[in-house]
Protein backbone atom coordinates (compact mmCIF):
# COMPACT_ATOMS: atom_id res chain seq x y z
CA UNK A 1 0.00 0.00 0.00
CA UNK A 2 2.77 2.35 1.00
CA UNK A 3 4.66 1.45 -2.16
CA UNK A 4 1.57 2.20 -4.27
CA UNK A 5 1.10 5.59 -2.54
CA UNK A 6 4.78 6.43 -2.93
CA UNK A 7 4.71 5.46 -6.63
CA UNK A 8 1.55 7.51 -7.18
CA UNK A 9 3.09 10.48 -5.38
CA UNK A 10 6.26 10.25 -7.45
CA UNK A 11 4.19 9.97 -10.64
CA UNK A 12 2.13 12.99 -9.57
CA UNK A 13 5.30 15.00 -8.91
CA UNK A 14 6.65 13.97 -12.29
CA UNK A 15 3.45 15.00 -14.04
CA UNK A 16 3.34 18.31 -12.15
CA UNK A 17 7.00 18.99 -12.84
CA UNK A 18 6.51 18.15 -16.50
CA UNK A 19 3.42 20.33 -16.70
CA UNK A 20 5.28 23.17 -14.96
CA UNK A 21 8.14 22.88 -17.44
CA UNK A 22 5.65 22.79 -20.29
CA UNK A 23 3.93 25.94 -18.97
CA UNK A 24 7.30 27.68 -18.61
CA UNK A 25 8.26 26.63 -22.11
CA UNK A 26 4.98 27.95 -23.44
CA UNK A 27 5.47 31.20 -21.52
CA UNK A 28 9.00 31.45 -22.84
CA UNK A 29 7.74 30.82 -26.37
CA UNK A 30 4.92 33.32 -25.96
CA UNK A 31 7.35 35.89 -24.60
CA UNK A 32 9.73 35.41 -27.51
CA UNK A 33 7.34 34.60 -30.32
CA UNK A 34 6.52 38.24 -31.05
CA UNK A 35 10.22 38.97 -31.26
CA UNK A 36 10.73 36.00 -33.52
CA UNK A 37 7.78 37.03 -35.64
CA UNK A 38 9.09 40.56 -35.81
CA UNK A 39 12.52 39.26 -36.75
CA UNK A 40 11.03 37.10 -39.46
CA UNK A 41 8.93 40.03 -40.60
CA UNK A 42 11.99 42.27 -40.73
CA UNK A 43 13.88 39.62 -42.68
CA UNK A 44 10.97 39.33 -45.08
CA UNK A 45 10.84 43.09 -45.47
CA UNK A 46 14.58 43.18 -46.10
CA UNK A 47 14.12 40.48 -48.72
CA UNK A 48 11.46 42.61 -50.39
CA UNK A 49 13.16 45.90 -49.61
CA UNK A 50 14.69 46.27 -53.06
CA UNK A 51 12.30 46.13 -55.99
CA UNK A 52 14.14 46.52 -59.27
CA UNK A 53 10.96 47.20 -61.23
CA UNK A 54 9.96 50.08 -58.97
CA UNK A 55 13.46 51.59 -59.10
CA UNK A 56 13.59 51.43 -62.90
CA UNK A 57 10.07 52.75 -63.41
CA UNK A 58 10.58 55.53 -60.84
CA UNK A 59 13.57 56.73 -62.85
CA UNK A 60 11.75 56.50 -66.17
CA UNK A 61 8.64 58.30 -64.89
CA UNK A 62 8.20 61.99 -64.19
CA UNK A 63 7.54 63.28 -60.66
CA UNK A 64 6.86 66.43 -58.64
CA UNK A 65 10.06 66.05 -56.60
CA UNK A 66 13.61 64.95 -57.28
CA UNK A 67 14.29 61.84 -55.19
CA UNK A 68 17.99 61.50 -54.37
CA UNK A 69 18.26 58.62 -51.87
CA UNK A 70 16.54 56.73 -49.07
CA UNK A 71 18.48 56.17 -45.83
CA UNK A 72 18.60 52.90 -43.91
CA UNK A 73 16.08 54.31 -41.45
CA UNK A 74 13.62 54.83 -44.30
CA UNK A 75 14.06 58.60 -44.49
CA UNK A 76 13.62 59.99 -47.99
CA UNK A 77 16.05 62.65 -49.18
CA UNK A 78 14.64 64.59 -52.11
CA UNK A 79 14.58 68.05 -53.66
CA UNK A 80 11.03 69.49 -53.67
CA UNK A 81 9.81 71.27 -56.79
CA UNK A 82 7.15 73.89 -57.39
CA UNK A 83 3.55 72.70 -57.85
CA UNK A 84 1.25 75.01 -59.82
CA UNK A 85 -2.45 74.07 -60.02
CA UNK A 86 -5.37 75.81 -61.70
CA UNK A 87 -9.09 75.02 -61.42
CA UNK A 88 -12.42 76.84 -61.30
CA UNK A 89 -12.99 75.88 -57.65
CA UNK A 90 -9.55 76.72 -56.22
CA UNK A 91 -8.18 79.21 -58.75
CA UNK A 92 -4.40 79.45 -59.09
CA UNK A 93 -2.49 77.69 -56.31
CA UNK A 94 1.26 77.28 -55.96
CA UNK A 95 3.22 75.47 -53.24
CA UNK A 96 6.25 73.24 -52.73
CA UNK A 97 5.79 69.51 -53.43
CA UNK A 98 6.94 68.38 -49.97
CA UNK A 99 3.64 69.74 -48.59
CA UNK A 100 1.77 66.75 -50.04
CA UNK A 101 4.57 64.18 -50.21
CA UNK A 102 4.26 60.81 -48.42
CA UNK A 103 0.45 60.89 -48.00
CA UNK A 104 0.36 64.41 -46.50
CA UNK A 105 -2.53 66.82 -47.05
CA UNK A 106 -2.18 70.52 -47.71
CA UNK A 107 -5.27 72.76 -47.78
CA UNK A 108 -7.32 69.94 -49.30
CA UNK A 109 -4.70 68.99 -51.90
CA UNK A 110 -3.32 65.47 -51.92
CA UNK A 111 -2.23 62.70 -54.24
CA UNK A 112 -4.87 60.40 -55.65
CA UNK A 113 -4.28 57.13 -57.46
CA UNK A 114 -5.64 57.32 -60.97
CA UNK A 115 -4.78 53.79 -62.11
CA UNK A 116 -4.01 50.69 -60.07
CA UNK A 117 -2.09 47.57 -61.06
CA UNK A 118 -2.83 44.36 -59.13
CA UNK A 119 0.23 42.16 -58.53
CA UNK A 120 1.01 39.11 -56.41
CA UNK A 121 3.75 39.21 -53.77
CA UNK A 122 5.94 36.33 -52.53
CA UNK A 123 3.25 35.22 -50.08
CA UNK A 124 0.74 34.84 -52.88
CA UNK A 125 -1.25 37.84 -51.66
CA UNK A 126 -2.71 40.31 -54.14
CA UNK A 127 -1.26 43.79 -53.78
CA UNK A 128 -2.47 46.96 -55.48
CA UNK A 129 0.25 49.29 -56.74
CA UNK A 130 -0.44 52.75 -58.20
CA UNK A 131 0.49 53.28 -61.83
CA UNK A 132 -0.13 57.00 -62.02
CA UNK A 133 -0.69 59.63 -59.33
CA UNK A 134 -2.49 62.89 -59.86
CA UNK A 135 -3.12 65.77 -57.48
CA UNK A 136 -6.73 66.21 -56.37
CA UNK A 137 -8.56 68.74 -54.21
CA UNK A 138 -11.09 67.27 -51.76
CA UNK A 139 -12.23 67.67 -48.17
CA UNK A 140 -9.15 67.53 -45.93
CA UNK A 141 -10.74 64.75 -43.91
CA UNK A 142 -11.07 62.50 -46.97
CA UNK A 143 -8.23 60.18 -47.93
CA UNK A 144 -8.39 59.54 -51.67
CA UNK A 145 -7.89 55.92 -52.69
CA UNK A 146 -8.71 55.87 -56.38
CA UNK A 147 -9.88 57.96 -59.32
CA UNK A 148 -11.76 56.73 -62.36
CA UNK A 149 -14.38 57.90 -64.82
CA UNK A 150 -17.07 57.86 -62.12
CA UNK A 151 -15.26 60.29 -59.82
CA UNK A 152 -13.01 60.40 -56.76
CA UNK A 153 -13.37 57.64 -54.16
CA UNK A 154 -12.43 57.50 -50.48
CA UNK A 155 -12.87 54.17 -48.66
CA UNK A 156 -15.03 52.95 -51.52
CA UNK A 157 -17.39 55.93 -51.36
CA UNK A 158 -17.72 58.77 -53.86
CA UNK A 159 -16.52 62.11 -52.47
CA UNK A 160 -16.81 65.66 -53.77
CA UNK A 161 -13.61 66.93 -55.26
CA UNK A 162 -11.84 68.14 -58.38
CA UNK A 163 -8.74 67.28 -60.39
CA UNK A 164 -7.12 70.65 -61.16
CA UNK A 165 -5.00 71.37 -64.21
CA UNK A 166 -1.38 70.64 -63.37
CA UNK A 167 1.22 73.16 -64.62
CA UNK A 168 3.84 72.12 -62.08
CA UNK A 169 7.61 72.32 -62.49
CA UNK A 170 8.18 68.57 -62.54
CA UNK A 171 11.52 66.80 -62.78
CA UNK A 172 11.42 66.70 -66.57
CA UNK A 173 10.28 70.32 -66.85
CA UNK A 174 13.06 71.42 -64.50
CA UNK A 175 15.72 69.71 -66.60
CA UNK A 176 14.26 71.09 -69.83
CA UNK A 177 14.47 74.62 -68.40
CA UNK A 178 18.04 73.93 -67.33
CA UNK A 179 18.90 72.61 -70.82
CA UNK A 180 17.35 75.67 -72.48
CA UNK A 181 19.38 77.99 -70.22
CA UNK A 182 22.59 76.10 -71.06
CA UNK A 183 21.87 76.24 -74.81
CA UNK A 184 21.04 79.96 -74.67
CA UNK A 185 24.21 80.78 -72.73
CA UNK A 186 26.39 78.69 -75.05
CA UNK A 187 25.01 79.92 -78.38
CA UNK A 188 24.54 83.57 -77.37
CA UNK A 189 28.15 83.58 -76.20
CA UNK A 190 29.25 82.07 -79.52
CA UNK A 191 27.19 84.63 -81.45
CA UNK A 192 28.92 87.49 -79.59
CA UNK A 193 32.33 85.99 -80.23
CA UNK A 194 31.55 85.76 -83.97
CA UNK A 195 30.53 89.43 -84.02
CA UNK A 196 33.78 90.44 -82.33
CA UNK A 197 36.25 88.25 -84.19
CA UNK A 198 34.39 87.84 -87.48
CA UNK A 199 35.35 84.92 -89.70
CA UNK A 200 38.40 83.38 -88.04
CA UNK A 201 39.68 80.00 -86.93
CA UNK A 202 37.30 78.67 -84.26
CA UNK A 203 38.72 78.04 -80.78
CA UNK A 204 37.55 76.16 -77.70
CA UNK A 205 33.84 75.37 -77.58
CA UNK A 206 33.36 77.27 -80.81
CA UNK A 207 35.75 74.84 -82.50
CA UNK A 208 33.67 71.91 -81.28
CA UNK A 209 30.22 73.26 -82.19
CA UNK A 210 30.96 74.91 -85.51
CA UNK A 211 31.67 71.62 -87.37
CA UNK A 212 28.41 70.20 -85.97
CA UNK A 213 26.43 73.24 -87.17
CA UNK A 214 28.07 73.07 -90.60
CA UNK A 215 27.38 69.33 -90.78
CA UNK A 216 23.64 69.78 -90.06
CA UNK A 217 23.45 72.61 -92.58
CA UNK A 218 25.50 71.10 -95.41
CA UNK A 219 24.90 67.35 -95.03
CA UNK A 220 21.39 67.20 -93.57
CA UNK A 221 19.37 70.30 -94.50
CA UNK A 222 20.72 71.16 -97.97
CA UNK A 223 20.60 67.65 -99.57
CA UNK A 224 17.11 66.81 -98.26
CA UNK A 225 15.30 70.15 -98.51
CA UNK A 226 17.02 71.73 -101.49
CA UNK A 227 19.63 74.40 -102.04
CA UNK A 228 17.05 77.15 -102.51
CA UNK A 229 14.89 76.48 -99.44
CA UNK A 230 17.09 74.83 -96.82
CA UNK A 231 18.07 78.09 -95.04
CA UNK A 232 14.46 78.68 -94.02
CA UNK A 233 14.32 75.40 -92.07
CA UNK A 234 17.91 75.13 -90.83
CA UNK A 235 17.24 77.04 -87.55
CA UNK A 236 14.50 74.54 -86.63
CA UNK A 237 16.68 71.54 -87.49
CA UNK A 238 19.60 72.89 -85.45
CA UNK A 239 17.29 73.63 -82.51
CA UNK A 240 15.80 70.12 -82.57
CA UNK A 241 19.23 68.49 -82.90
CA UNK A 242 20.86 70.30 -79.98
CA UNK A 243 17.71 70.11 -77.83
CA UNK A 244 17.58 66.33 -78.15
CA UNK A 245 21.34 65.90 -77.87
CA UNK A 246 21.76 67.90 -74.67
CA UNK A 247 18.88 66.05 -72.99
CA UNK A 248 20.30 62.69 -74.05
CA UNK A 249 23.70 63.62 -72.60
CA UNK A 250 22.31 65.16 -69.40
CA UNK A 251 20.14 62.09 -68.87
CA UNK A 252 23.28 59.94 -68.65
CA UNK A 253 24.66 61.91 -65.67
CA UNK A 254 23.33 60.03 -62.61
CA UNK A 255 23.05 62.84 -60.05
CA UNK A 256 21.04 66.00 -59.36
CA UNK A 257 20.19 68.15 -61.30
CA UNK A 258 20.75 65.73 -64.18
CA UNK A 259 19.61 62.18 -64.86
CA UNK A 260 15.96 62.84 -65.74
CA UNK A 261 14.57 60.75 -68.58
CA UNK A 262 13.31 63.70 -70.66
CA UNK A 263 13.67 62.29 -74.20
CA UNK A 264 12.43 58.96 -72.82
CA UNK A 265 9.14 60.66 -71.96
CA UNK A 266 6.66 60.01 -74.77
CA UNK A 267 4.93 63.36 -74.14
CA UNK A 268 8.16 65.21 -74.96
CA UNK A 269 8.88 63.17 -78.08
CA UNK A 270 5.25 63.62 -79.16
CA UNK A 271 5.56 67.43 -78.99
CA UNK A 272 8.77 67.32 -81.03
CA UNK A 273 7.11 65.06 -83.61
CA UNK A 274 4.03 67.31 -83.79
CA UNK A 275 6.30 70.32 -84.41
CA UNK A 276 7.87 68.49 -87.36
CA UNK A 277 4.43 67.52 -88.66
CA UNK A 278 3.11 71.09 -88.46
CA UNK A 279 6.17 72.60 -90.13
CA UNK A 280 6.04 69.94 -92.84
CA UNK A 281 2.37 70.39 -93.71
CA UNK A 282 2.04 74.14 -93.20
CA UNK A 283 5.00 74.85 -95.45
CA UNK A 284 4.03 72.22 -98.06
CA UNK A 285 3.49 73.35 -101.64
CA UNK A 286 0.83 72.42 -104.19
CA UNK A 287 2.87 69.56 -105.55
CA UNK A 288 2.82 67.81 -102.16
CA UNK A 289 -0.96 68.07 -101.75
CA UNK A 290 -1.40 67.13 -105.40
CA UNK A 291 0.49 63.85 -104.78
CA UNK A 292 -1.89 63.13 -101.89
CA UNK A 293 -5.26 63.93 -103.48
CA UNK A 294 -4.27 63.19 -107.09
CA UNK A 295 -1.64 60.42 -106.96
CA UNK A 296 0.24 60.37 -110.29
CA UNK A 297 0.10 57.18 -112.31
CA UNK A 298 -2.69 55.66 -110.20
CA UNK A 299 -6.00 54.56 -111.77
CA UNK A 300 -9.05 56.51 -110.66
CA UNK A 301 -10.70 53.41 -109.20
CA UNK A 302 -7.78 53.13 -106.72
CA UNK A 303 -8.26 56.68 -105.39
CA UNK A 304 -10.62 55.58 -102.56
CA UNK A 305 -7.76 53.41 -101.27
CA UNK A 306 -4.71 55.55 -102.06
CA UNK A 307 -6.00 58.90 -100.78
CA UNK A 308 -6.83 57.60 -97.25
CA UNK A 309 -3.43 55.85 -97.17
CA UNK A 310 -1.66 59.08 -98.10
CA UNK A 311 -3.61 60.99 -95.44
CA UNK A 312 -2.73 58.35 -92.84
CA UNK A 313 0.91 58.75 -93.90
CA UNK A 314 0.79 62.37 -92.73
CA UNK A 315 0.33 61.06 -89.18
CA UNK A 316 2.39 57.85 -89.31
CA UNK A 317 5.62 59.62 -90.27
CA UNK A 318 5.76 61.85 -87.16
CA UNK A 319 4.40 58.93 -85.12
CA UNK A 320 7.47 56.92 -86.15
CA UNK A 321 9.69 59.83 -85.05
CA UNK A 322 7.97 59.91 -81.67
CA UNK A 323 8.20 56.17 -80.97
CA UNK A 324 11.77 55.76 -82.24
CA UNK A 325 13.26 58.42 -79.97
CA UNK A 326 11.14 57.41 -76.97
CA UNK A 327 11.86 53.68 -77.27
CA UNK A 328 15.61 53.93 -77.84
CA UNK A 329 16.32 56.35 -74.99
CA UNK A 330 14.03 54.56 -72.53
CA UNK A 331 15.51 51.16 -73.41
CA UNK A 332 19.03 52.43 -72.72
CA UNK A 333 18.08 53.75 -69.27
CA UNK A 334 16.21 50.56 -68.37
CA UNK A 335 19.12 48.31 -69.37
CA UNK A 336 21.68 50.32 -67.38
CA UNK A 337 19.48 50.43 -64.26
CA UNK A 338 18.71 46.71 -64.59
CA UNK A 339 22.41 45.89 -64.69
CA UNK A 340 23.04 48.00 -61.59
CA UNK A 341 20.09 46.33 -59.86
CA UNK A 342 21.72 42.92 -60.27
CA UNK A 343 24.07 43.79 -57.38
CA UNK A 344 21.14 44.31 -55.02
CA UNK A 345 19.05 41.46 -56.38
CA UNK A 346 21.78 38.85 -55.81
CA UNK A 347 23.02 40.66 -52.65
CA UNK A 348 26.60 39.85 -53.49
CA UNK A 349 29.58 42.17 -53.80
CA UNK A 350 31.00 39.79 -56.40
CA UNK A 351 28.27 40.92 -58.80
CA UNK A 352 29.66 44.46 -58.69
CA UNK A 353 32.57 43.64 -61.02
CA UNK A 354 30.64 42.05 -63.92
CA UNK A 355 27.76 44.47 -63.41
CA UNK A 356 30.13 47.46 -63.48
CA UNK A 357 31.81 46.23 -66.66
CA UNK A 358 28.46 45.74 -68.40
CA UNK A 359 27.23 49.15 -67.23
CA UNK A 360 30.39 50.80 -68.57
CA UNK A 361 29.91 49.00 -71.89
CA UNK A 362 26.24 50.04 -72.06
CA UNK A 363 27.14 53.64 -71.20
CA UNK A 364 29.47 53.74 -74.17
CA UNK A 365 26.68 52.44 -76.40
CA UNK A 366 24.21 54.88 -74.87
CA UNK A 367 26.64 57.73 -75.53
CA UNK A 368 26.69 56.71 -79.18
CA UNK A 369 22.88 56.42 -79.18
CA UNK A 370 22.60 59.93 -77.68
CA UNK A 371 24.26 61.43 -80.76
CA UNK A 372 22.72 58.93 -83.17
CA UNK A 373 19.10 59.52 -82.12
CA UNK A 374 19.50 63.29 -82.27
CA UNK A 375 20.94 62.92 -85.77
CA UNK A 376 18.24 60.48 -86.94
CA UNK A 377 15.39 62.68 -85.68
CA UNK A 378 16.91 65.72 -87.40
CA UNK A 379 17.64 63.83 -90.62
CA UNK A 380 14.12 62.40 -90.89
CA UNK A 381 12.60 65.78 -90.08
CA UNK A 382 14.62 67.31 -92.93
CA UNK A 383 13.59 64.44 -95.21
CA UNK A 384 9.87 64.90 -94.44
CA UNK A 385 10.13 68.65 -94.96
CA UNK A 386 11.91 68.07 -98.27
CA UNK A 387 9.20 65.62 -99.38
CA UNK A 388 6.60 68.35 -98.77
CA UNK A 389 8.50 70.72 -101.08
CA UNK A 390 8.83 68.78 -104.35
CA UNK A 391 10.36 70.75 -107.19
CA UNK A 392 8.92 70.50 -110.71
CA UNK A 393 11.63 70.03 -113.29
CA UNK A 394 10.76 71.30 -116.76
CA UNK A 395 12.56 69.67 -119.64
Amino acid sequence: MRKTVIKSFILLLFVCFGSLNNIRAQEHTEEHSPALEQQQKDEHQEAEEFNATEVVMEHAADSHDWHILTTKKGKHVSVPLLIILVSKETGLKAFISNKIAHHHHYKGFQYGVEMVRVTTNKKGEKVEKPLDKVIVHVDQNSSVESINGDGIFSHGELVAGTVPLDFSITKNVFMMLLAVIILLVVFLTLAKSYKKTGVSAPKGLQGFLEPVVVFIEEDVAKPNIGETKYKKYTPYLLTVFFFILIHNLMGMIPFFPFGANVTGNIAVTMVLAVCTMLITNIGANKGYWGHIFNPPGVPIWLYPIMIPLELIGIITKPFALMIRLFANITAGHIIVLSLVSMIFIFKSVFMAVPSGILVLFMDMIELLVAFLQAYIFTLLSALFIGMALPEHHHE
